[in-house]
């Protein structure tokens, strides 16, 4: 997969809706952020703090990667922040944009116009070609394909000979990648990732990583990524711990051994 200088892109504009109890959005450059997310299930002794009162500020055009152990509350802080779950206190941004205070239909616009998903499964749709589950978000929302953009993405993704196949017809990792420029086919503010590379071989794993890190370097995309594996996590240019849903701790321009040795640290 060649690096290659992407078609420019145009930025949308943006929405702020604030609820009567919602803090003021952030001024800066933060693609999302969190102020006191809280989620509980259960009640009484049975109750569970899946994240426990979370502050965290994702940067525009940064690569972060979110680690913690099982049940630590990094798919929840995702969930929640992307607007598939709702929090149990707490508000949530995506740029300028009060997640909270949106009701179904515009969750629906925003999840579909100003976030992408890479997920551990791929999450394509069987009966539809490569070509066709890449372009659905545009589909869907009624949105002309940028057709040179659409060239760019398969092309870096090296699934440019794989369009007219089913996903029974391709590889994990192929069927990855078709899943990563689905994603980014829209030009979406953020990018959420849940262990995109956790049914892929060592291989494959390495170009969708490596893919992940160009499309923020070479086009500024901002990607929040849940992982567990270091290696994984060094692609990043933060990395972010939970532990019993909370941040324990956080780290700047990180390496595989400096990731394992923090994780060690903390007894993740």
């Amino acid at each position: 997969m060649e690096s290659a200088v992407p078609p420019t892109s145009t930025k949308r504009g943006s929405v702020a809706l604030t609820d009567q109890a919602a803090p003021a959005p952030r001024a800066d450059t933060a693609a999302a952020h969190a102020v006191d997310l809280r989620k509980t299930y259960g009640t009484g002794q049975a109750t569970v703090h899946a994240l426990a009162g979370i502050d965290v500020t994702f940067a525009r055009g940064r690569f972060t990667a979110v680690m913690g152990p099982s049940g630590s509350g990094k798919s929840t802080l995702m969930h929640c922040m992307a607007g598939l779950d709702r929090p149990t206190s707490g508000h949530t941004f995506v740029g300028d944009l009060d997640v909270g205070a949106l009701d179904d239909k515009g969750l629906t616009q925003m999840r579909r116009d100003r976030i992408g998903f890479v997920f551990q499964s791929f999450n394509l749709v069987p009966t539809l070609t490569a070509d066709e589950n890449i372009t659905l978000p545009a589909d869907l929302a009624g949105k002309k394909v940028d057709t040179e953009w659409f060239d760019y993405l398969v092309g870096q993704l090296g699934i440019t000979d794989r369009l007219s196949h089913r996903p029974t017809e391709m590889s994990g990792g192929q069927q990855q990648r078709c899943a990563c420029a689905r994603a980014l086919i829209n030009r979406p503010d953020l990018i959420f990732a849940d262990e995109p590379t956790g049914n892929l071989d060592s291989n494959s794993s390495a170009e969708m990583l490596a893919f992940l890190r160009r499309s923020v370097t070479e086009f500024g995309q901002s990607i929040v990524m849940v992982t567990h594996d270091p290696r994984g996590a060094s692609y990043a240019d933060r990395v972010v711990f939970l532990a019993d849903g909370a941040i324990v701790d956080e780290m700047a321009d990180p390496t595989p051994e400096t990731v394992l040795e923090r994780i060690g640290q903390l007894g993740a």
